[in-house]
């Protein structure tokens, strides 16, 4: 296995190229110096922040004590995960997602809520290595895990105590579709304190956001100029931090947006803010999946020489193409600025099964008292829900109550491939002459953590990118508009559909959009092949007649008020709702969709024997798919009352309910005549 090895600028900058994929990654040295005297000495008792704000230190710490240990590791990674059991401990630690880069201090911890959005090669480093100090004329050994760039020494490659390590990198981003009540949620419970950083160009938090603005869209080569600045006018300060006042974490909502850079940042929603994360694993990195929703803590690396590599990577490959094996387009996506692209290396990450921040994950677990307390209100917190779902729906209680039935519905098991637990609702009757449908979908954003409303118009069903494409020139997942996160509500609205002809892009989103709904998976194209990718999607079909899509159940709008304005009306309605109403609607929806539930084998009995008698008259009135829907609306609908199993009046209520709604259908269908 042959290594093309070469070398950048005076500091001994070496990048490795990359053989077979598999991307071999030497440690450069670095600009920027560290300075752990002062953490190391007993005397100088550390912080409570210490760990925060200089997690290197403690790494190196325990290394220099028991590196010679093979469970070394092990303890690093006990250790801020006991820090981050502490009370309100994971509020002081600053957010990617609510505070811009700029305002990080590099090398500190830092949280990321994402979802994983592509996996990259593996890469080797690394992870001990030893140094050359001219001044003392010794060697000492050190610590490369969660750093990309070496401290102040010249590595001896050929010393014996080298450890070559492996790690994977995730492409991260932030979850998509999350609603801005979400944001400024977890934004307003954070109690991290920041300082804005010195590491690209003095001063820069004192800029405007528009300055911010031209910063993002200068040329690379002046990139590369001012962050080489910037280190030198670090270096001249030595390792004294210069004086900077203290502040509340901004909100990342305030920054400027992080898609003015050519580069494509590759989130799956047009419109999308925030930051993209290159993070990298080091262990049990089998345990993660494409599009998990996580909760990163890592150490922060955002050195200018990352960038600067990327460059000279890029130029060196340009002037002789056998200087490495990828592909300029790969190289821009795999190293793209630091300054653009923060790199995270993981000390540990939470899987989320949920972004509500109104609720923690510990409530979910229905282990006695999380739940006890919340229980109690879901019968009159669906109420509430329920009056105000009428209002929104103008007077029509029945499709209020279907329309609870699927904000609660949730894919908790799959059979062979049948997903069981979906309930797509189809809300036809939508009229076409006022916005309702985006006041519809405004009023669900407000009510659940992520969401997205799709236009089915005949531009976006053409033009759109539906499905995530692998490109192999650049070695990449290219995001497509299906690639969510679970539990994400799919607002499609059909109402905007006009006429005209569907090409093959339009067809296949179509179709896309059918295999989602009906088998809750997404066929990713990687070109020669499809590799299926299953999820868990709510999808709320908004129209004027029935779907051209296919649905678990069709309610037609009934309205029995008539509003003489109605964005007025609408606006009015909403506005009646104080926070701390429109927050229990939240935790209850949340709740609701995450109970178990049973059915005990008397009610099995019972249900049986009702679909035989319901059969006796007329075998063509209830089918086996009839019961199956009639299965799912009685678990939602005792679901949505809190209970955990399904009562003979559970049963009953849900029978009722469909009669309703198929008489309701029938009646409309009566009027119309054409109705499909």
């Amino acid at each position: 296995m042959v290594v093309f090895m070469t070398q950048f600028s005076r500091h001994g900058v070496l990048c490795g190229a990359e053989l077979w994929n598999v991307h071999v990654v030497v440690l450069v040295k670095g600009v920027l110096s560290f300075n752990f005297c002062e953490f190391l000495n007993p005397a100088a008792m550390p912080t409570v922040h210490d760990w925060i704000n200089n997690p290197l230190g403690i790494v190196d710490e325990m290394f220099a004590q028991s590196h010679s240990s093979p469970d070394w590791e092990k303890k690093v990674v006990e250790y801020f995960k006991e820090k981050l059991k502490l009370n309100d401990a994971r509020a002081w630690v600053p957010s990617l997602n609510d505070v811009p880069l700029h305002y990080m201090k590099p090398n500190s911890l830092v949280k990321f809520r994402c979802m994983v959005q592509d996996m990259f090669d593996p890469e080797f480093f690394m992870g001990v290595y030893e140094i050359n100090d001219p001044t003392s004329n010794s060697k000492q050994v050190k610590c490369g895990k969660y750093k990309d760039v070496t401290e102040c020494g010249q590595v001896d490659f050929n010393s014996r105590n080298t450890v070559t390590s492996e790690r994977q990198t995730f492409y991260c981003v932030p979850i998509p579709g999350e609603s801005q009540w979400v944001k400024e949620s977890y934004a307003g419970t954070s109690q991290a304190r920041v300082v804005p950083s010195t590491s690209y160009v003095q001063n820069r938090h004192k800029r405007s956001y528009e300055e911010d603005d031209e910063m993002d869209t200068q040329p690379q080569s002046q990139m590369k100029d001012v962050s080489q600045g910037a280190h030198s006018s670090a270096e001249s300060h030595g390792n004294m931090e210069p004086k900077r006042q203290e502040t509340k974490a901004p909100s990342q909502d305030s920054s400027p947006s992080h898609c003015t850079s050519s580069l494509d940042l590759n989130f799956p929603l047009p419109g999308e803010k925030g930051p993209a994360c290159l993070v990298k694993v080091y262990e049990n990195w089998d345990s993660f999946k494409l599009n998990d929703m996580l909760e990163v803590f890592g150490i922060l690396s955002v050195d200018p020489a990352l960038s600067v590599i990327a460059d000279e990577r890029e130029a060196s490959s340009l002037l002789d193409p056998t200087e490495g094996m990828e592909t300029v387009e790969e190289q821009r996506v795999h190293s793209p600025p630091a300054s653009l692209v923060p790199r995270l290396h993981m000390l540990y990450a939470q899987p989320l099964a949920h972004n509500n921040p109104l609720l923690p994950s510990s409530a979910l677990e229905n282990s006695g008292d999380h739940l006890s307390c919340v229980l109690g209100e879901l019968a009159s917190v669906r109420a509430e829900l329920l009056t105000f779902l009428t209002h929104v729906l103008m007077g029509d209680s029945l499709a209020a109550e279907y329309l609870i039935l699927h904000l609660i519905s949730n894919v908790y098991s799959r059979r062979d491939v049948l997903p069981l637990g979906k309930f797509t609702l189809n809300l036809s009757g939508c009229p076409l002459s006022s916005p309702y449908t985006k006041h519809l979908y405004n009023v669900i954003q407000q009510l659940v953590p992520s969401s997205f409303r799709l236009c089915m118009s005949l531009q976006n069903m053409n033009n759109q990118r539906m499905v995530p494409r692998k490109d192999y020139t650049a070695n990449r997942l290219m995001s497509g508009i299906l690639q969510l996160a679970n539990n994400t509500s799919l607002f499609l609205d059909e109402t905007q559909l006009e006429q005209g002809q569907l090409d093959t892009a339009g067809v296949q989103n179509i179709t896309a959009l059918g295999n989602l709904i009906s088998w809750q998976k997404v066929d990713y194209d990687f070109n020669y092949h499809q590799m299926e990718f299953p999820c868990n999607i709510n999808v709320l079909i908004a129209s004027e007649g029935r779907s051209l899509l296919p649905s678990d159940c069709q309610i037609h709008l009934r309205p029995t008020l008539n509003p003489p304005n109605l964005e007025e009306y609408l606006s009015a309605v909403q506005v009646a709702q104080v926070p701390s109403q429109i927050n229990k609607y939240r935790i209850y929806l949340s709740v609701a969709r995450a109970l178990n539930y049973t059915i005990s084998d008397e009610i099995t009995k019972a249900v049986e024997e009702d679909f035989v008698e319901m059969r006796k008259d007329d075998p063509q009135s209830m089918s086996a798919e009839d019961l199956h829907r009639l299965l799912v609306v009685a678990r939602l609908l005792s679901l949505s009352h809190g209970q955990n199993t399904l009562s003979r009046d559970g049963w009953m209520k849900a029978k009722q309910l469909e009669v309703l709604r198929i008489s309701q259908t029938q009646q409309q269908k009566c009027v119309n005549g054409n109705e499909p």
